[in-house]
């Protein structure tokens, strides 16, 4: 059996972007389901174990004074609610036991960022945002989906939420203006950034403005939902693999957002698969309906 969990906190960012300790990668005997990795005391990374589900996918917690912002539930196969009860329950030891509502959000809809949903739907002061487009744009107060950019405050932490669809018709990106990380789900990560062909012209103008938000808003790095690649440039892991060594770091610096904008904006039709040193730009047929 895995543990539930294994703790780390950091120091100081590195510059340019987070400073992160190595990741679990499944190449670890008794590797434990979660690795929680702190950016800061408000901001908090969890990392599922690809031991857990292939997928190995990150979920970001980020703490304002009233609200925490949970972003994505996970891929299944573990128990997620303890990790986030545990970090809600530390940040309140430290906030002399202030109350804070937990909203749990998604990246975007596909099953590996919300298999987790049920165990918060009878946590006390908690919300779940739903997965359709237009309960994204209720909650985040996007008035023109996918258009204009929503905005929610966590209590003195405003956070500006990015319509991003393409990869996933309501995928968000949600962008920290504190800490000046833009978690970018699916569509920005070092991995197989994957887009049905018959939506390939949505992501394309996905990627347009997010490009034209870049140039106005000061960013960091970018923190996505996997990694699928590894340190050697362009490679990336056999679909599936049940283990990541020598993987990829997880952040990626802001020029992966004009070098995705000018690679979709460059590809040919039908596209086809576009290799990059951090990401590969991965056109795929549509599911049949």
């Amino acid at each position: 059996m895995l543990a539930t969990a294994a703790w780390l906190t950091l120091g100081a960012a590195a510059p340019g972007g987070p400073s992160f300790a190595p990741w679990i990668d499944g190449t670890t005997p008794g590797e434990p389901e979660t690795q929680v990795q702190r950016i800061d005391a408000d901001t908090v990374v969890i990392r599922q174990s690809v031991r857990t589900n292939f997928e190995a996918p990150f979920l970001y917690l980020l703490f304002g004074r009233d609200r925490a912002l949970l972003i994505d539930s996970g891929a299944g196969g573990l128990r997620i609610r303890p990790v986030v009860d545990r970090l809600i329950a530390d940040w309140r030891r430290r906030h002399g036991d202030r109350p804070i509502r937990l909203i749990v959000a998604h990246s975007h809809g596909h099953g590996d960022h919300h298999a987790g949903d049920d165990e918060f739907r009878d946590r006390p002061d908690t919300q779940i945002v739903g997965l359709a487009p237009e309960q994204v744009a209720a909650v985040f107060a996007v008035r023109d989906w996918p258009r204009t950019i929503g905005h929610y405050d966590l209590g003195g932490r405003p956070l500006a939420i990015l319509p991003t669809p393409g990869h996933e018709p309501a995928h968000i990106m949600v962008y920290d203006a504190r800490t000046r990380l833009l978690f970018s789900g699916d569509m920005l990560y070092p991995g197989r950034l994957y887009v049905p062909r018959d939506r390939f012209a949505v992501f394309r103008a996905s990627a347009d403005r997010l490009a034209a938000f870049a140039r106005t808003h000061p960013i960091r790095a970018l923190l996505g939902a996997h990694i699928e690649m590894t340190t050697t440039p362009g490679r990336d892991y056999p679909m599936q693999a049940a283990t990541h060594p020598s993987e990829h770091g997880l952040a990626l610096p802001p020029t992966a957002i004009a070098e995705l904008d000018a690679a979709v904006n460059a590809a040919a039709t039908p596209p086809a698969i576009d290799r990059h040193a951090d990401f590969i730009v991965y056109p795929i047929d549509p599911k049949p309906r």
